[in-house]
């Protein structure tokens, strides 16, 4: 990972190939430090995490642009191919990955399978067999504009002829970037977020991202770790305009990935009244509303508000992949007031159509019709599962981490719980990072590493807990194994070396970040107390597996 060189954003794709390939002789860390002190229109930025020059050979048989998407991984990538080859199973592979790392939620098959599998799904007729129109079904478009009139609270009944339906909102995130933006133009975004926006805009569109920048000190305005500002994108649109940038349109993403933040309704009228100043599109991911597992929160669409400030210019995504459990099930949605967009979307829905008996599924699984069941299973025992099912997750890893004595983002929407590692890197780099990423695979537990989010902090990691719990039990335990591995060799790397202060890799401690325990703080030799023993002595028991293997009935 010290030779690694990140993929160009936004630069021409035979520039960027013959950058890269130019590299493979050496491309050592000063390189990395050059690039990113180069302008942001010459900048490049790593996707998803590495990519080493070392191993890149140019193929004949692709364009500068084939080339590009086919080197274009890192990470995220790599972990999600590692877990697909060796997949826990409890019985088949009980040594295979513990997938922590994909945002999916694992507990609602036994419901989803049930309602998909009943009789009103299984339809088939001419119409579902032949080209659509390429918005969707109108069938389809009117079932969705009435489920999110309801669940978005919407002031007036949502049209049917503002909804496009395509194949999941990885799509939709890579057609509008195209007909947003020219090449070399950019949206803004802040950091950290789920990457699979940057591979969205960038292999299709030739966009740029521009970052805002969020970090873990609560300074100036801010009242939270990560807290996204008015201030902290009018600083990064004026640093990219400065540059000759030319940005098109702000993304948002609430709930929030990888964050877990649910922004408030003056939150997100701020953000809206700062891209309308600036004549800048929003685009509003929305894909995780109805993954809210908290009494005490509420999440509000952009769709329930009672004025836009700019309607032309906002467009909003939702899918079900997340919300209802079905990821292999490919649907996304847009609703935008632009007809303008909303053609120029649908042009592109001719790659990324949603075959007709999925349309009549999704259709039937979305009515809100009084007289039909699916009303009533979507309100009275899915949503009330999920809710249940996620916050038990939730409190179980949650709890987990403050054994261990970790900061964590406590936030109650979405499948994901954002973690500080810092404290178990040594030299505080992105590379150390990934060296702790690649144990935590060897241990057969697949995370996300901050960089795969653009973090600006070495150290962050995502955890996933929408999974059963035999599953959390035993990822945990094997995440355990790592920390104690990584404890034992930071005090012998301690008895050597003078006792540093590490307070400056610290998140701030707020109603916002819990912290529990501080036996695992760094300290010098002979300056250890019973709490500390305690502590060491409870994560000893909690890694050993002698008390699965040492139950009562075997005793018995």
């Amino acid at each position: 990972s010290a030779s690694s060189v990140a993929i160009p954003r936004g630069l021409d794709f035979s520039q960027a190939l013959s950058e890269i390939a130019g590299m493979g002789g050496g491309g050592g860390s000063g390189d990395l430090q050059e690039m990113r002190a180069r302008p942001l229109t010459e900048r490049r930025v790593d996707m998803h995490g590495f990519c080493n020059p070392r191993d890149f050979q140019r193929s004949p048989y692709l364009s500068a642009r084939g080339n590009i998407a086919n080197i274009f991984r890192g990470s995220s990538e790599e972990g999600y191919k590692a877990y697909h080859a060796d997949k826990y199973d409890e019985d088949k592979n009980p040594n295979g990955i513990i997938n922590f790392g994909t945002s999916e939620n694992k507990l609602c098959f036994d419901l989803m399978s049930k309602r998909l599998t009943q009789t009103d799904m299984n339809l088939m007729e001419p119409p579902l067999l032949q080209y659509p129109d390429w918005k969707g079904h109108m069938f389809l478009r009117e079932e969705v504009a009435r489920f999110l009139t309801y669940y978005c609270k919407a002031p007036a009944p949502l049209k049917a002829e503002n909804v496009i339906v395509l194949n999941g909102c990885g799509s939709l995130f890579s057609a509008l970037a195209t007909v947003l933006c020219d090449p070399g133009e950019a949206v803004l975004i802040a950091t950290p977020f789920y990457g699979g926006i940057t591979q969205g805009v960038f292999l299709y569109g030739n966009v740029k991202l521009v970052y805002a920048y969020l970090d873990s000190k609560v300074t100036g305005t801010s009242t939270r770790p990560f807290q996204l500002t008015v201030e902290k994108l009018e600083k990064a649109l004026q640093d990219a305009r400065a540059e000759g940038v030319t940005v098109r349109a702000l993304i948002l993403l609430n709930p929030q990935n990888p964050l877990g933040d649910i922004y408030s309704l003056s939150e997100l009228r701020d953000y809206l009244e700062f891209a309308k100043r600036h004549e800048l599109h929003v685009i509003v991911d929305e894909i995780y509303m109805l993954s809210v597992f908290d009494e005490s929160a509420t999440f509000h669409s952009v769709l329930g508000m009672d004025r836009l400030p700019d309607p032309q210019r906002t467009h909003v995504m939702w899918g079900i992949s997340k919300d209802f459990a079905v990821s292999g099930i490919r649907f996304g949605t847009l609703y935008t007031e632009n007809q303008d967009v909303a053609n120029a979307v649908a042009s592109l829905c001719y790659f990324h159509g949603v075959c007709g008996p999925v349309q009549h599924k999704v259709a039937q699984l979305l009515r809100d019709r009084g007289e039909l069941v699916a009303s009533y299973w979507i309100n009275q025992v899915y949503l009330r599962a999920i809710f249940f099912r996620l916050k038990a997750a939730h409190t179980y890893v949650t709890d987990e981490l403050k054994t261990l004595g970790f900061f964590f983002l406590n936030r109650n929407a979405g499948f994901f719980v954002w973690i500080d590692f810092r404290k178990y890197l040594r030299t505080g780099t992105f590379e150390e990072e990934m060296l702790l990423w690649r144990r935590f695979l060897d241990n057969k537990v697949l995370l996300s590493c901050g960089k795969a989010f653009e973090c600006s902090e070495p150290g962050w990691f995502r955890i996933i807990f929408a999974d059963k719990t035999h599953r959390l039990q035993l990822g945990m335990q094997r995440i355990r194994k790592v920390f104690f591995e990584r404890e034992q060799e930071i005090l012998a790397e301690e008895k050597e070396q003078p006792c540093q202060s590490d307070q400056d890799g610290k998140a701030d401690s707020t109603d916002e970040v819990i912290f529990v325990s501080r036996h695992q703080e760094p300290t010098c030799a002979g300056s250890s107390n019973l709490g500390d023993l305690i502590g060491l002595l409870q994560q000893q028991m909690r890694s050993s597996d002698w008390l699965q293997k040492n139950t009562a009935e075997q005793f018995a």
